[in-house]
């Protein structure tokens, strides 16, 4: 049976009432984005730029919805698992749609070690057993089997966890803020600019490396697509969720940084979690428990989301147009791609046992603005594609996507040499991989 065959009869045998409808595509996405960013960088952005902080989250905000814009048009036109690299494939070809989702795959890697990485991090709080290097490994290890057997079983237990994540985190962020407005000092929202930046004219520097720290909270929104198969009216419901998404959790990420900074001013700098040494000030040392716990659910979100589109991307560049060996797109009888979910855990597992949380974290940023400009690329080049749905266009004609492609290419600039390289070096990778994947299925059609 032809590849693309198996595919259509493995989605179809997936009962309507088992997909995943709005609701839970929006908390979806809201877990996909509101991880460990928001909780551990304010003091990072504040450091670099002072008050200003807050006008440097409206900018990633509107950049954010400009790129999300792009996806979204895109999502209305696709219903194939995949997103960035199945609008990469349809617009440029084999050989980029390869690299982009290849590229995705490795990104998604990367962020979920990484939050796996801050959860532990963040539950050494309560125990400090996990400073021992066994038992961080360990634990690490057993998340990641956890995470396999969730997976394994299919959407109705993922969603259920999502769901019940997703509304915890936003119950502990509104109890922050509806708290925090009785603590409102403006007096710590003076000087605007921190005096350095301005002394030293290093402005468009420190707007530069700000604006690139913000961007991590937001990077888990370009996966929301990515699993459309297991959507109900994927082509309407996602471009609506992505938007909402986007426009939530910048209101939430504005408030909770003016807050921070309205409790802690200047100490805020030197807060390594600002947002429970905030509540904690506000109201004693319960409200830096209750926040550590909503961290750890919300990182918990994070890696839930993560956990369920990861692997569909390797699983869909496996069925879809064989971009990878055949047995990584392989499902069991809850239609999740086993084998694609098993290798994905086991690269996430060396990660966490070798890599740097800061370093990862650098690098799924530039990993992020690496599929954005082939998605910005592909609404200008899929547009005249008659064979498509019209689906949502973005008003303007091209001047939204010309603009993400400039703000991604704007804030690739600001990466150090050393993430610049390693970067570089997945796409190297990704070329290395397909053509040894396109020499097996020539040889293999040509027997």
């Amino acid at each position: 049976m032809p590849v693309e065959s198996k595919l259509n009869t493995a989605e179809s045998s997936v009962a309507i009432n088992n997909k995943i409808g709005f609701i839970s595509i929006f908390l979806l996405g809201i877990n996909g984005i509101i991880g460990s960013g928001i909780f551990l960088l304010p003091n990072q952005i504040y450091a670099k730029i002072g008050v200003a902080s807050i006008a440097i989250v409206l900018i990633a905000s509107l950049l954010v919805l400009v790129i999300a814009l792009c996806y979204a048009e895109l999502a209305s036109k696709f219903t194939e698992n995949g997103a960035a690299w199945i609008y990469s494939y349809r617009a440029f070809g084999r050989f980029v749609g390869f690299e982009v989702g290849f590229y995705a795959w490795i990104l998604g890697i990367i962020i979920l070690s990484s939050e796996i990485a801050g959860f532990l991090t963040a539950l050494a709080g309560f125990f400090p057993e996990l400073k021992n290097n066994y038992v961080y490994d360990l634990s690490a290890l057993l998340i990641c089997i956890f995470l396999i057997v969730v997976n394994y079983f299919g959407v109705s237990l993922s969603r259920l966890l999502n769901d019940f994540s997703s509304v915890s985190k936003l119950i502990v962020i509104f109890l922050f803020v509806f708290v925090g407005v009785f603590f409102i000092d403006i007096n710590n929202f003076k000087p605007f600019l921190l005096p350095k930046v301005v002394s030293d004219d290093s402005f468009y520097s420190s707007f530069g490396a700000a604006l690139g720290i913000i961007f991590y909270a937001f990077t888990g929104f370009s996966f929301l697509p990515i699993a459309a198969a297991r959507m109900k009216n994927p082509q309407k419901n996602i471009p609506l969720a992505l938007i909402l998404v986007i426009m939530t959790c910048s209101v939430i990420y504005f408030l909770l940084v003016a807050v921070s900074i309205s409790v802690l001013g200047k100490n805020l700098e030197f807060s390594s979690l600002p947002v429970a040494d905030a509540f904690s000030k506000m109201v004693g040392n319960w409200g830096y428990n209750l926040i550590v716990i909503g961290m750890l659910i919300s990182i918990g979100g994070v890696i839930l989301a993560f956990s369920f589109s990861v692997p569909l991307i390797a699983s869909s560049l496996a069925l879809q147009h064989q971009l990878l060996p055949e047995f990584m797109g392989r499902k069991n009888k809850y239609n999740r791609p086993v084998n694609a979910l098993v290798i994905t855990f086991c690269l996430c597992s060396l990660l966490l046992l070798s890599g740097d949380y800061l370093f990862l974290i650098s690098l799924a940023v530039f990993a992020s603005f690496v599929q954005y400009i082939p998605t910005a690329l592909s609404v200008i080049k899929l547009r005249s594609d008659q064979t498509l749905p019209t689906g949502f266009v973005i008003p303007g004609g091209t001047c939204i996507p010309i603009l993400a492609l400039c703000a991604s290419i704007y804030l690739l600039s600001n990466f150090s040499l050393k993430i610049f390289l390693f970067g570089c070096a997945g796409l190297i990778v990704g070329a290395i991989v397909y053509f040894i994947q396109w020499k097996y299925v020539k040889f293999n059609s040509s027997n």
